[in-house]
């Protein structure tokens, strides 16, 4: 029996769940939706970013880091170093000019491991990026984002049990309810444990239990759940378990503002828990709260148009008999994962 006791909260305690109505959906207001649409904060700097002008996601970061900001902080983080794969002389120029700056130092460490995520020799190559890491966490010392990208980076380069411990007590001593740190030690735990979808289920449950109704932590075990069915191996989780991840990221759904970005990733990962669990009027009544705010996570796990993928389910869940094509469309296998594709060196991590 694989010890994962090291990561999981100290806190052990039972918890009880009950199953909630589900609330009738609205008729969908139109077609238009829209893949991977930032937040009313991110969009400037990234307009900005588009013109070669790296002063807006600097003051961005900046903010984030005054106010302690942390899963904002994350968030955008990633969407920078996503945007300077593509633009890398907008952060060249960024880092020539501010070789000191804590922001530019986090948004280098995560793009130094997202360019080397995709390769063959993905092991090697996060190694020789580790200073950078190093270099982004000293930078600003209660920032749990360069740890979360640390748990990211020894997962990929197979690094061993008691070294990511490490980084994980050093991460949750800086924000205890971090969700990207909580997320990265969860796969974590898939990779080294394949199959060991019960310890993933432990984790994810504990962390959700210890975190304040509102925190992003709800929606952990959900994503669990979704781990499980995606990956078709393992012993059987009980549907119980299933129902219940279901609930706790349902609830946390109603927390926030409907059709916004910030919580678009977690709903749409529900969407599909839900669908897989044929809670077809739950499903439904998370499409509202959606609005047209797609993301690319899960959907390019199963097509390589991840918004048509989620218009057709919208679609599905609207019509009068969804299960058929809902059951075609959400409990097919992901298709297989190129490493050397963008969009997936980026979400695989």
């Amino acid at each position: 029996m694989v010890d994962t006791m090291v990561l999981l909260p100290a806190f052990l305690r039972p918890t009880r769940t009950t199953r909630r109505a589900s609330r009738p959906a609205a008729p969908p207001a139109g077609d238009e939706a829209v893949l991977d649409a930032p937040d009313e904060h991110l969009s400037p700097a990234l307009v900005a970013a588009g013109r070669g002008e790296y002063g807006a996601a600097s003051a961005l970061l900046a903010a984030t880091r005054a106010t302690a900001a942390w899963e904002d902080r994350d968030r955008h983080t990633r969407r920078l170093a996503s945007f300077a794969r593509s633009r890398p002389e907008w952060f060249e120029e960024w880092r020539a000019a501010a070789p000191h700056d804590p922001d530019m130092a986090l948004v280098g460490a995560q793009l130094a491991v997202d360019r080397a995520w995709p390769s063959p020799a993905r092991a090697e190559l996060l190694r020789e990026v580790s200073p950078l890491i190093t270099a982004a966490a000293r930078a600003e010392d209660r920032d749990p984002v360069p740890w979360r990208i640390a748990l990211d980076h020894a997962r990929g380069s197979r690094a061993g049990h008691r070294y990511f411990e490490e980084l994980w007590e050093a991460a949750i001593r800086r924000a205890p309810h971090h969700y990207g740190c909580h997320v990265a030690a969860l796969r974590y735990l898939g990779a080294c444990w394949h199959g060991s979808h019960s310890a993933c289920f432990d984790f994810a449950d504990l962390a959700a239990q210890d975190a304040p109704a509102g925190s992003l932590l709800q929606a952990l075990p959900a994503r669990a759940a979704f781990g499980y069915l995606v990956d078709g191996c393992g012993p059987e989780v009980p549907r119980e378990r299933l129902e219940a991840a279901a609930d706790r990221a349902v609830a946390l759904s109603g927390h926030f503002p409907a059709a916004v970005p910030r919580p678009a990733e977690f709903r749409n990962k529900l969407l599909y828990v839900l669908i897989r669990l044929e809670r077809w009027d739950e499903a439904r009544a998370q499409l509202p709260l959606i609005g047209p705010y797609a993301t690319s996570f899960p959907w390019d796990r199963f097509s390589d148009d991840p918004l048509g993928h989620f218009l057709r389910l919208r679609d599905a869940l609207y019509a009068d008999a969804p299960g058929p094509v809902l059951g075609e469309l959400a409990g097919a296998p992901p298709r297989p994962r190129s490493e050397h594709r963008r969009r997936a060196a980026v979400h695989d991590h």
